[in-house]
C-alpha cells in the first residue's frame, strides 16, 4: 500500500505557504512519515528551473516553452522524490503540481489543454494527488496581500491573467470533485486553517481506513 499523495493549490497570496506548514504538523502527529516538496522545485534541477522561470533573466517566456519546462522539472521531481517517497510507505504533501500547469499555462496564457493531456500522461501517466486541497479568493484579496513584496515572473501579469487562472482552477475543481476541496481564502487565517484542518482530518481517517481493510490506493 503506497501512501497519500496530497497537493495545495491556489492563486498568489491564498496562504499555500502557512497552511502547508500547519498541515505537515498535523499529518505528522501520528508519527506518520511526511515528503514536504513543492513545484516547481523540490529537486536540485528543479529548483534551478523554478529560479530561472520565476526570477531569470529573460524577457518572456511562451506559455509551451514553460509548460515544457514544468514538465520537465516535474519528470525529475517524480522519479527522484515523489514516487519513491510514495512506494516506500511515505506520504507526500506538495505545494503546487500539475493542475497549476493547467491552471497557469492553459488558463492564464491559453495553452491547448491537449498539448497538456499529453505531456501530462507522458510524464505522470496515471498518478494523481489523492486530494487536492484548493485555496480559493478573489484576484483583488490575493494580489493585495502580495502587493508589497518583490514580483517574480507571473506575479507581474495583470488581473485579466489571474482571472483565468482561478476560473480554470475553479473548473478543473468542478470537474474532479472527488479529489478537490475548495476552502474559502478569503476568512481570517484561523478559520481557513480550520476548514484545512477538518478536510484533512476526513481524508486521513477514509484513507487509513481503505488501507486498514487492504483497499489499494495506489
Amino acid at each position: 500500500m503506497r501512501g497519500a499523495f496530497i497537493t495545495l493549490e491556489g492563486i498568489e497570496g491564498v496562504g499555500k505557504s502557512t497552511l502547508g506548514e500547519r498541515a505537515l504538523k498535523l499529518l505528522s502527529d501520528d508519527d506518520r512519515s511526511v515528503v514536504v516538496t513543492r513545484e516547481p522545485g523540490g529537486t536540485t534541477l528543479g529548483e534551478q528551473i523554478r529560479h530561472w522561470i520565476l526570477d531569470g533573466e529573460h524577457a518572456s517566456l511562451s506559455a509551451e516553452v514553460e509548460a515544457l519546462l514544468m514538465f520537465a522539472a516535474r519528470g525529475y521531481h517524480l522519479d527522484t522524490i515523489i514516487r519513491p517517497a510514495l512506494a516506500s510507505g511515505q506520504w507526500v504533501l506538495c505545494d503546487r503540481f500539475t493542475d497549476a500547469t493547467y491552471a497557469y499555462q492553459g488558463g492564464g496564457r491559453g495553452m491547448s489543454s491537449r498539448v497538456l493531456d499529453t505531456l501530462k500522461d507522458a510524464i505522470q501517466g496515471a498518478l494523481t494527488p489523492d486530494l487536492t486541497i484548493l485555496l480559493d479568493a478573489p484576484i483583488e484579496v490575493g494580489l493585495g496581500r502580495i502587493a508589497s513584496r518583490k514580483q517574480d515572473h507571473f506575479e507581474r501579469e495583470d488581473r485579466a491573467f489571474f482571472e483565468r487562472v482561478r476560473r480554470c482552477y475553479l473548473d478543473l475543481a468542478a470537474r474532479e470533485p472527488q479529489r478537490f476541496r475548495v476552502v474559502d481564502a478569503t476568512l481570517p487565517l484561523e478559520q481557513v486553517w480550520a476548514s484545512v484542518r477538518d478536510e484533512l482530518t476526513r481524508f486521513v481517517e477514509r484513507f487509513d481506513g481503505d488501507t486498514a481493510v487492504g483497499v489499494n490506493v495506489g
